[in-house]
């Protein structure tokens, strides 16, 4: 990977995204109100953020993704233009199309931001996307021109400067419409609750999922006696691999159980709760991420298509503009767009499709071959044709043939 910015020691004016706080600069992450640090990374270790982050993801690095040249009023891939084969199949010799949308997009979702840089060749096209780390590459603006510029720290301490025509940079949400706001520093509460019960769950079963207990003793035992004895009762009664050991108590000692309060009996619940949560905050349908009570045949397939118009779809936008936007010059935007092909996800059941193909051929809007060209057939010679029903006729031409015959 190559940086063609140049290194300098002068700071431009920094655009704060609106999530940072004191506490994430000096702990490199968001506290939240149940004491949980809450980082882009760790929140990734909460199940409900990773299945959303995953299913969004996987899902738009796996849509076709397409270079089209404009020919007047129908449009063909532009398969010979440079760009084509760094969007479709590889965007630099070490990543595939899939795993660096992938990775974009994850980028988005969890810093509100991504980044990659553009390596340009000397025919004037993009020859490499390489992705940037969005936990260290801030946008600001240069000192005089106010132009936007990207300042880049490296591992070895350097920091590297590229102006915004080199990089590709997709925002997420935005209050001033250059840089996206992290959804985990907004939703810090959500995620460090779901964290913490987790982590209380976690506890819990490592206590042999029982609360815990109080042992007495008829004399009164000095702080290094009690110390010995605690150490000694955990290490043969604590965890999972001690579970059902028989415990011996000698000198009239006692053991007496802690019962389980009731908020504390219902974590389960408060887990359940929190992946709606953070579901509902990256607008993923539940059953898409495990949550399968409220799903049924009937809408599945309904909040399938949902989660596609209200979830991807806006996502895709954001890509397909950014990317117009930074590897297409202006003359080029009037001849070619960047497109991703949904098709295939907003197909429903067999059944359904195959009443509105009858429907189209019918009335003559569609050819047998437009058919098998949305079902991924071979072409047959002779469905070219449009028809439509013989049968059908105006109705003023039947009520006049009507008065006719009386």
């Amino acid at each position: 990977m190559g940086f063609f910015g140049k290194l300098v020691e002068r700071r431009g004016d920094s655009i704060a995204n609106p999530s940072n706080s004191t506490v994430s600069f000096l702990t490199g992450g968001i506290q939240s109100y149940t004491g949980k640090v809450v980082t882009e990374g760790n929140a990734l270790t909460y199940s409900g953020v990773l299945a959303c982050v995953n299913v969004i993801s996987d899902t738009i690095a796996s849509l076709p993704l397409f270079l089209y040249e404009k020919n007047q009023d129908t449009r063909t891939k532009a398969r010979d233009h440079p760009l084509y084969g760094l969007l479709h199949d590889q965007p630099n010799p070490e990543m595939t199309s899939t795993s660096f949308r992938s990775m974009m997009q994850a980028h988005l979702l969890l810093w509100g931001n991504a980044y990659a840089e553009i390596q340009w060749g000397n025919d004037g096209y993009p020859k490499a996307l390489w992705p940037l780390n969005p936990a260290t590459t801030n946008l600001e603006r240069e000192q005089g021109t106010r132009k936007l510029r990207y300042r880049v720290s490296l591992p070895n301490g350097k920091q590297v400067i590229l102006p915004a025509s080199n990089v590709l940079h997709l925002v997420g949400l935005t209050l001033d419409g250059v840089q996206g706001i992290s959804p985990i520093g907004l939703a810090r509460e959500a995620i460090g609750l779901g964290l913490s019960a987790e982590e209380f769950g976690s506890r819990f079963f490592g206590n042999n999922a029982t609360p815990g207990g109080v042992l007495e003793h008829p004399k009164v035992l000095g702080k290094d006696a009690q110390s010995n004895l605690k150490e000694s009762w955990n290490e043969m009664h604590q965890g999972l691999e001690n579970s059902h050991r028989i415990a011996i108590l000698e000198e009239g000692l006692t053991y007496k159980q802690i019962g389980i309060p009731q908020k504390d009996a219902q974590f389960l619940e408060t887990r359940k709760f929190q992946l709606e949560e953070i579901a509902r905050i990256y607008r993923v349908p539940q059953h898409l991420i495990g949550v399968l009570d409220k799903a049924t045949f009937s809408n599945i397939e309904h909040q399938d298509i949902s989660f596609v118009k209200h979830t991807i779809r806006p996502w895709l936008v954001r890509w397909e503009q950014s990317m117009v936007r930074s590897l297409l010059t202006s003359i080029e935007r009037k001849r070619y767009s960047i497109e991703y092909n949904v098709d295939g996800l907003l197909r429903g059941d067999i059944n359904t499709r195959y009443k509105g193909y009858h429907f189209a051929i019918n009335d003559g809007w569609m050819s047998g071959n437009d058919v098998r060209k949305l079902e991924n057939m071979e072409l047959k010679d002779g469905l070219d044709e449009y028809f439509i029903n013989g049968n059908m006729r105006p109705v003023k031409e039947i009520l006049q043939g009507g008065e006719k015959s009386e």
